[in-house]
């Protein structure tokens, strides 16, 4: 838009007769206006409202989540995401087999479960699923939507994950490490100093301490960037969720996003 003003103040203005000074100014407050509303467009924030998600006939799974209601193909993007993670929470056997629409996955649940009674009808089990979401970061660049999942399928406890889904908050596109971090490899090595502090004293909790991965969860919060692992990824159920957070000035060099 500024290049457009440009050419329209060098190729035609000077064309323009004296007496036609005042439309002059005026499709040139035109075209400021047009440039300042287009860059407002484009830093709009989306609107989220919480919705709760079921069927007819679900009675254990339990779903709120932050939905993108604005109209467009961001908002489609990021809710399609979000939906198929919830998805994937309550595959029950083969994790990769074909993944259902959520609603139908949840009906699928409740089946499952209700195969368990009818095969062990004395079992005193119940199953459930409770699923939470939050919009943890929003910025004009990236969201950050968290899913706290907690599934108990009969065992001898239930289990809570944590899982951040990061979004670009102009397309819509779901981003990985890869597209957040413009130095893996200097992110690696900054954080595996924070991880060592946050372990410090518990290092035979850890299956291995000393090859330190960066976490498949890695979020944005006000705080910084939250780097999360959850039960069983680094360490036993008793231990629990491992995290830590780097604030932004100790890793902004690194950042695609903010």
């Amino acid at each position: 838009m500024y290049f457009l003003i440009r050419f329209f103040q060098m190729q035609w203005l000077p064309l323009i007769p004296s007496n036609l000074l005042k439309m002059k100014k005026i499709f040139l407050l035109l075209a400021v206006v047009l440039f300042v509303l287009s860059c407002e467009t484009k830093t709009k924030s989306l609107r989220f409202e919480e919705e709760i998600i079921t069927t007819p006939v679900n009675e254990i799974v339990h779903v709120t989540i932050p939905v993108a209601k604005d109209d467009g193909e961001t908002s489609k993007k990021i809710n399609r995401k979000i939906r198929e993670l919830i998805s994937q929470s309550l595959v029950i056997g083969d994790p990769d087999k074909e993944l259902l629409p959520l609603e139908t996955q949840i009906d699928s649940f409740n089946i499952e479960y209700q195969n368990f009674k009818n095969e062990f009808p004395e079992t005193p089990m119940i199953w459930e699923a409770q699923i939470d979401g939050e919009v943890l970061y929003q910025s004009d660049e990236i969201i950050t939507i968290a899913l706290t999942i907690y599934t108990n399928t009969g065992g001898a406890h239930g289990v809570s994950t944590i899982t951040f889904a990061n979004f670009d908050t102009i397309s819509g596109e779901s981003l990985n490490t890869l597209d957040i971090f413009n130095n893996v490899s200097a992110v690696h090595d900054i954080s595996k100093q924070y991880f060592y502090e946050e372990i410090k004293g518990r290092e035979a909790d850890y299956f291995n301490p000393n090859d330190f991965e960066l976490p498949a969860n890695i979020g944005f919060s006000e705080d910084g960037i939250v780097f999360l692992y959850n039960v069983y990824e680094i360490a036993p159920y008793s231990s629990g969720i491992t995290e830590f957070t780097i604030p932004f000035e100790k890793l902004d060099t690194y950042l695609n996003y903010h």
